[in-house]
């Protein structure tokens, strides 16, 4: 787990990914945060709770946003490959233990806002986007007294494509993959420099659970790193998953898929099972 959180973390913590991430998501693709206006910041902080016991909440990417010696806000970015029904209440710890840090910095000028943005990964959509949500039911007398607090989720793998082409470092084609698959089942990759070659790859396997990505960290191609080196096999393997898919609905059998596309019958049998797990975790 704690390797999975290292990998996730790596290419987002680059100044430059970190500030278009803001600027897209924010800012409508804007140059408003630069990456030499972002300092970094500590991570972790520490709540009692009813337990009396004092524990340790962290944040995957947290950086501060100055304009010289004015600090402007503190952004921090929170990565979710499954929804998390209870993220507001998350959040609510988070930016109340950067607003409690601000009371207690005694050479603090002026106080600065706090702003989370959580980053989803995954295709189920996400529903509960603010603490009302999460809640039961609220009588009408008490809702004036109960404090409503909404999160900024953005579900990556729902944005547009003018929304993805607005990136400008290595989080487009973490972007760009995510929308792919879940619009098209496969993925072509542009044919663009990746900077962060390693740290894209590490974060791709975090976010996708799937290992193939750390063999692939060899991608150089003369020098120029593209993303298609990596993935012109698995764009064949989608192609092959998608013929093998249309034999099943004609009714075909494994021995006979296998003959028609000359492929073995255990490679058929596989895929058949990929398709089967893929089919049960769209159920759920």
């Amino acid at each position: 787990m704690a390797e999975k959180d290292i990998a996730e973390k790596l290419l987002e913590d680059y100044n430059d990914v970190f500030a278009d991430i803001v600027n897209v998501l924010l800012f409508d693709g804007q140059e408003r945060v630069n990456p030499e206006s972002l300092t970094n910041t500590k991570d972790k902080s520490q709540y009692k709770a009813d337990d009396s016991i004092l524990h340790e909440q962290e944040r995957d990417v947290s950086k501060f946003w100055s304009e010289g010696k004015i600090r402007i806000a503190l952004y921090g970015l929170e990565n979710q490959t499954d929804v998390d029904n209870d993220m507001p209440f998350r959040v609510i710890g988070y930016d109340g233990a950067a607003y409690k840090s601000e009371t207690l910095d005694e050479e603090l000028k002026e106080r600065y806002p706090v702003v989370t943005l959580v980053l989803y990964f995954g295709e189920k959509r996400w529903k509960r986007f603010s603490l009302y949500d999460c809640l039961g039911t609220i009588p009408e007398y008490l809702k004036p007294y109960v404090s409503d607090y909404k999160i900024n989720v953005f579900e990556i793998a729902y944005l547009t494509d003018e929304q993805v082409n607005k990136f400008k470092s290595d989080f487009k084609f973490v972007a760009d993959y995510f929308v792919q698959m879940r619009k098209n089942k496969n993925y072509i990759a542009p044919r663009e420099v990746v900077k962060h070659v390693d740290e894209v790859l590490k974060l791709m396997q975090a976010l996708t659970k799937d290992t193939e990505w750390g063999d692939s960290i060899e991608m150089e191609r003369k020098g120029k790193p593209y993303m298609d080196h990596y993935f012109s096999d698995r764009v064949a393997e989608a192609k092959m998953k998608g013929r093998i898919e249309m034999c099943l609905e004609f009714g075909l059998s494994v021995s006979e898929i296998a003959g028609k596309l000359d492929i073995s019958e255990e490679e058929v049998s596989k895929v058949i099972e990929k398709l089967e797990t893929e089919n049960l975790q769209k159920q759920n």
